[in-house]
């Protein structure tokens, strides 16, 4: 299923303006400028999972829902077969599988997520990312380096895993020369005031 970034960008709008949110009410819930989140909304740019998440917790629907327009529908158990998780196309060459995208009611988002080796990337400064919630991350293949708020950087490798709260600035790429596979399970959390 490929899902079209207009697509998502329009059920965003449509579901802010039903709840009668303004735009800059929105921006300052997602943490960016009203500028920003007006290009995003008319699918101009590209948007991070976690402005999805972002959305989602404002507009009170599942993060599945904006992304597929389909409500998920299962609530005891779902499997999802190798390589047919949810595909998210999103970051800079970043693939994320969404693997428990037919689960109402999830408490967590696991994801199957491949951050691309980009030379480019190496020595330049890492893109912090900050939503509500708890991460966990496990290291499948490949390496990572997690770059965190307040200048702490850490290489992960294979086997490797960190838990830390992503309310915290966050960031990450592939490094060693090849793509990283890993495992992220994104805890929601409590929405905070002021955040």
């Amino acid at each position: 299923m490929e899902v079209k970034l207009f697509e998502i960008a329009e059920r965003i709008r449509c579901l802010r303006e039903i709840l009668g949110i303004t735009v800059e009410e929105m921006a300052a819930a997602c943490m960016v400028d009203p500028a920003e989140y007006a290009r995003l909304e008319e699918g101009n740019d590209d948007f991070s999972y976690s402005f999805l998440v972002k959305c989602a917790e404002t507009l009170g629907v599942d993060t599945v829902e904006l992304i597929t327009g389909e409500t998920p529908k299962l609530s005891f158990y779902s499997i999802i077969r190798k390589g047919r998780g949810l595909p998210i196309k999103r970051r800079k060459g970043f693939t994320y599988d969404h693997m428990g995208y037919l689960f109402r009611g999830r408490e967590c988002e696991p994801m199957l997520v491949v951050a691309p080796y980009s030379e480019e990337e190496q020595n330049a400064p890492i893109h912090l990312s900050h939503h509500s919630g708890q991460e966990f991350d496990y290291i499948l293949r490949g390496s990572l380096r997690m770059e965190f708020e307040g200048g702490g950087s850490h290489i992960l490798h294979a086997g490797d895993c960190v838990y830390y709260d992503s309310g915290h600035g966050h960031g990450m790429i592939a490094v060693g020369g090849e793509d990283c596979q890993f495992l992220a399970i994104v805890l929601k959390g409590e929405k905070k005031e002021g955040k």
